[in-house]
């Protein structure tokens, strides 16, 4: 998956061969109908596009321990699916339990047609159930909302959701309404084909108006919460992040990213690489005092600013994607959020007075 935070959720397929001979004794972990205008792909392709938080050779593990299932019967990984298939996932372990509760949350709907649906997020939202989010997520929301649609598939897994931002991440997610819009969407984001721009709030002066970041990210060597970027490729995967300076208040600078790849925090790690750490990120250690002056005043003036954009300062600021039905291009902008806009015009007041 594609996006600022890539690998899109947990590993679900394991490797397990104790029950290659036989399927007894398994749980079924996913279970498909594939859609009647699905065009004919290798099974560990299409397995990926609807599991991208796994990988090609755990999937094609699975299918040799004969647990990848079509019509009934075992299937390799180079079997091609077609439309009717019904495809089955059965593993050794029981699925954790995880049912989605619909809850009536309010959230901005800027797009919404049979197939997909447009959502402008707030900050401070989850997107998706887990440890320690089990409701109140936008996935909680959407189940709420496609509930008073008679035509929805409700067994759709994670209600379409084809990618995330985090929690503190606000500004624009595509959610797929039906299979076929799923897998097209996701393949979308799997060949880099959409058009996405983030906007940030860095620490420092950016010295470059326009720059690229080059670095494989993986997990910090010592503070497993981060990532960290791997400029001699021995960890992570390969990263590639653009920027251009949008403007400047002197200690801070507001930055335009465009990701090439698609990787865990991607921007986060990659412009704390080059020193220019995201204001008020708290995991990066942004949330601290890292350019200025070493005045009471101007410490202050930093901490009132924190009180107003009390997260890390990022926002999927576009999305743009071609319509897995009409195959028309639509493109979404999302403005600044209050509190961006409300952090800028402090520094902008800031730097006038001083």
């Amino acid at each position: 998956m594609l996006d600022e935070n890539e690998d899109f959720l947990e590993n679900q397929f394991t490797e397990d061969d104790s029950s290659a001979d036989e399927n007894s004794g398994l749980f079924e972990h996913l279970n498909i109908k594939v859609d009647k205008n699905q065009e004919p792909l290798r099974i560990d392709k299409f397995l990926l596009i609807h599991r991208q938080n796994s990988s090609r050779n755990k999937i094609s593990q699975t299918c040799r321990a004969g647990n990848v299932v079509v019509n009934g019967n075992p299937v390799k990984q180079n079997y091609r699916v077609k439309p009717g298939d019904e495809i089955s996932v059965l593993l050794a372990h029981p699925p954790r339990e995880n049912v989605i509760i619909p809850q009536d949350i309010p959230i901005n709907i800027v797009y919404e047609d049979d197939d997909l649906v447009v959502v402008d997020k707030d900050p401070g939202m989850v997107v998706h159930p887990g440890f320690g989010n089990w409701d109140g997520t936008l996935v909680n929301a959407l189940a709420f909302h496609f509930s008073k649609d008679p035509n929805y598939n409700s067994d759709l897994d994670r209600v379409g959701l084809v990618h995330r931002i985090d929690k503190d991440t606000s500004g624009l997610l595509v959610i797929a309404k039906n299979e076929y819009a799923l897998s097209h969407l996701a393949k979308q984001f799997f060949d880099r084909k959409t058009k996405r721009l983030y906007w940030a709030f860095v620490w420092g002066n950016v010295q470059d108006d326009e720059g690229t970041v080059t670095g494989h990210i993986g997990r910090h060597p010592k503070n497993r919460m981060q990532m960290y970027t791997y400029v001699d490729g021995s960890h992570g995967k390969h990263a590639v992040t653009h920027y251009k300076v949008l403007e400047r208040f002197r200690y801070m600078t507001w930055v335009e990213c465009k990701l090439e790849t698609g990787r865990t925090h991607q921007i986060r790690a990659h412009m704390k690489h080059i020193g220019h750490t995201l204001f008020n990120d708290e995991r990066y250690e942004g949330n601290i005092i890292m350019r200025g002056v070493n005045l009471p005043k101007y410490k202050q003036f930093v901490q009132n600013v924190f009180e107003v954009l009390p997260r890390h300062a990022l926002h999927a600021h576009t999305l743009g994607f071609i319509h897995p039905v009409t195959k028309k291009e639509l493109y979404f902008e999302s403005p600044m959020p209050k509190d961006m806009q409300e952090a800028s015009e402090r520094w902008r007041k800031y730097l006038e007075n001083n």
